[in-house]
């Protein structure tokens, strides 16, 4: 099993604390709202990835193919409630300690706020989109904008 230091330092490098925004006319407001928890690596380094499927007890891994030659794999947790038990009190705990420590503050927010039903309500949402456009360098990299 892997040491909370080394977890909390190799996030920092390699991890990130995202939201996903999708329309989805299923849902009552039009919009999905996934919070996901990654860890990137490449393949040659896979096992660290399989260890922390170990040390959190929750996860699982995928390949990251965007293109032939990523050769990268992602540990990745969706599920609300591992995220609520078990990343963010591990995080609460083993502070990070670059920029990503914001992004982990608001995206904890956002998780917690969801776990309360916040994503039920347009109000709600609109609380939440505006959160998540304060993340990962203000959404610099996002391909739509649903704020």
């Amino acid at each position: 099993m892997l040491q909370q230091q080394y977890i909390t330092g190799f996030v920092d490098g390699e991890g990130t604390f995202h939201i996903a925004i999708y329309k989805d006319s299923r849902m009552k407001h039009g919009i999905k709202i996934i919070p996901e928890f990654h860890v990137s690596q490449r393949v040659s380094s896979k096992h660290v990835l399989q260890e922390l499927i170990t040390s959190f007890g929750c996860g699982y891994l995928k390949a990251n193919h965007a293109n032939s030659k990523d050769v990268t794999w992602v540990y990745v947790v969706r599920n609300r409630h591992d995220l609520m038990v078990r990343i963010i009190p591990f995080f609460k705990r083993n502070k990070l300690q670059t920029e990503k420590r914001h992004d982990f503050e608001v995206f904890a927010r956002i998780v917690e706020m969801m776990h309360n039903g916040a994503h039920r309500t347009q109000t709600g949402i609109q609380k939440i989109l505006r959160l998540t456009y304060s993340m990962n360098n203000k959404g610099k990299y996002r391909k739509k904008k649903y704020a």
